[in-house]
């Protein structure tokens, strides 16, 4: 009988094939399939000893590195569910996700772990689990459990309809809602992934400025690289590190990076600066995803480096990507690309009627979608219907069947590649006791995508500053929400304009030379 799939049997697979091959490679440290597998048996012993049972939550607050890659597969073979979550998020807005998901225990790092060890006991969980040997006595150190458990594989029942992953985003509503990914949507990605790249066990994928927690670094980067044998270079910091990135392209010979619009639009700029330094022949694929990317940025990066970035589209709810620029280049200029194999787009009205080749509307997918949207099933019912994926994106399909996104249904702006939902900042500032109103926008930057603007109207009588409204929201948002723009208004417009991309090219400008 054919095993079904699931993503313990990722790792599992490929250290029986080559347990003694290169998985992650993080600074100096160099940890092979066989270690990550042994280790996540270890972890997986641990958290079925503190009681998670199948299909608990178990939370990772944690960085890209072995760690991460380690307890996420402890998670899987434990039978439960990962919950991945942004390490810049603020005690307030972990509250409300852990009030969402009910996480059992929760993997934690430092520097987050300093700024959240007052909120901890109100979270209600009975496991946190830290790293680096700290000295509190109510929480559990990670090395003692890989000290304390055996390195022998388990035996957990998993179906591939079980839920995987719950990864946070912004629902029909706008508010977070836990996104909930099944074994076998995750791994259908992967392997899609894998095999559309044509990865082969030779190649070496660069992880950069995209970090693990987010579904498109988790699957397309981190899952399919294990699932096909390749090393992963992890590589820390954000763009400001970006030089770091490419000299360790040159040192590890990187073959595939995937990655967000801003980080080639920092690689430009240095280009122009400085020339290029680093011997970056190695690398044989660049792809772009999370973000819209503008045909100057693929033009001036080719013209620099000599390659084509491919273009991605796909979003939390399809677990990565839905399409894909053809790896031959052959895609037109533009477009991001056809379905990825598994996938199906079209085109619907407001209706729900299919519109035909060329028209603009609604773009629907269907294929390895989410299951829902965690205990929220009125607004499951919203996206998935009729078997098809509501994306929000409005798009149209051409003859050869090459997709273009031409603008939002939603309330969305997306800031180096992450997506940011206005009304999560409008909530927290709308409390502020000078302001009766507030609206927040984006405004478009050929270098971030986006960037924030808050429109605010003060409560009569009621003064204050740009720098007293942004202190406020200093502890209350993770510091990517914070609004870059502050303006004060009489009257509140009465419509906030969405994201087009006709809007974004008319406004955003020319390349600029900065890093910031």
């Amino acid at each position: 009988m054919k095993k079904q799939p699931n993503l313990k049997s990722i790792l599992e697979n490929t250290a029986g094939r080559s347990p003694d091959k290169t998985a992650i490679v993080s600074g100096e440290r160099r940890v092979t399939f066989a270690r990550l597998d042994e280790d996540s048996n270890r972890i997986a012993r641990a958290l079925i000893k503190m009681g998670v049972k199948k299909g608990d939550r178990v939370a990772m607050i944690q960085a890209s590195n072995p760690e991460f890659v380690t307890v996420f597969f402890g998670i899987m073979k434990a039978g439960a569910t990962a919950v991945p979550l942004d390490s810049r998020y603020v005690a307030g807005e972990l509250s409300r996700l852990f009030e969402d998901c009910h996480p059992e225990a929760l993997f934690v790092e430092d520097p987050p772990l300093r700024s959240l060890v007052a909120a901890l006991p109100s979270f209600n969980i009975r496991h946190t689990i830290t790293f680096g040997g700290g000295t509190e006595t109510h929480f559990t150190d990670y090395e003692k459990l890989l000290a304390t458990n055996p390195p022998s594989a388990l035996n957990v029942d998993i179906r591939p309809e079980d839920i995987a992953v719950i990864s946070y985003t912004g629902g029909p509503t706008q508010k977070p809602h836990g996104v909930a990914l099944s074994h076998q949507a995750i791994y259908t990605e992967a392997a899609n992934s894998a095999c559309v790249f044509e990865q082969t066990e030779k190649d070496i994928m660069m992880q950069f400025a995209l970090p693990m927690y987010h579904q498109f670094g988790l699957t397309a980067v981190l899952l399919a690289s294990i699932y096909r044998g390749n090393t992963v270079v992890v590589v820390p910091g954000t763009g400001r590190s970006v030089d770091s990135f490419m000299e360790a392209v040159a040192r590890e010979k990187g073959t595939i990076y995937m990655g967000v619009p801003y980080i080639y639009s920092l690689m430009i700029n240095v280009a122009r600066r400085e020339g290029i330094r680093h011997d970056l022949s190695s690398l044989r694929l660049w792809v772009s995803g999370g973000a819209p990317l503008e045909p100057e940025v693929i033009d001036l990066f080719q013209q620099y480096y000599g390659h084509k970035i491919l273009d991605i589209y796909g979003q939390t709810e399809s677990v990565s990507q839905i399409t894909v620029f053809p790896v031959d280049g052959t895609g037109k200029p533009g477009s991001s690309g056809k379905p990825m194999p598994c996938w199906e787009i079209k085109i619907f009205d407001e209706n729900d009627r299919e519109l035909p080749r060329g028209s603009e509307g609604e773009i629907v997918a269907r294929g390895p979608v989410m299951t829902g949207f965690y205990n929220k099933p009125e607004a499951t019912a919203r996206v998935l219907r009729r078997g098809w994926l509501h994306t929000g994106d409005i798009g149209k399909i051409d003859k050869e069947g090459f997709l273009y996104i031409t603008g939002r249904t939603r309330r969305m702006l997306i800031l180096k590649g992450q997506n940011i939902f206005p009304d999560d900042i409008e909530e927290v500032m709308a409390v502020h006791p000078k302001i009766a109103e507030v609206r927040v926008m984006g405004v478009p930057d050929i270098v971030r995508g986006e960037t924030v603007k808050a429109l605010v109207r003060l409560k009569p009588g009621e003064t204050a500053t740009e720098q007293e409204i942004r202190q406020y929201c200093q502890g209350r948002l993770a510091d990517y929400k914070l609004p870059r723009e502050i303006a004060f208004v009489d009257r509140m417009p009465t419509e906030i304009p969405i994201w087009t991309r006709a809007a974004s090219r008319e406004h955003a400008g020319t390349m600029p030379e900065r890093t910031d």
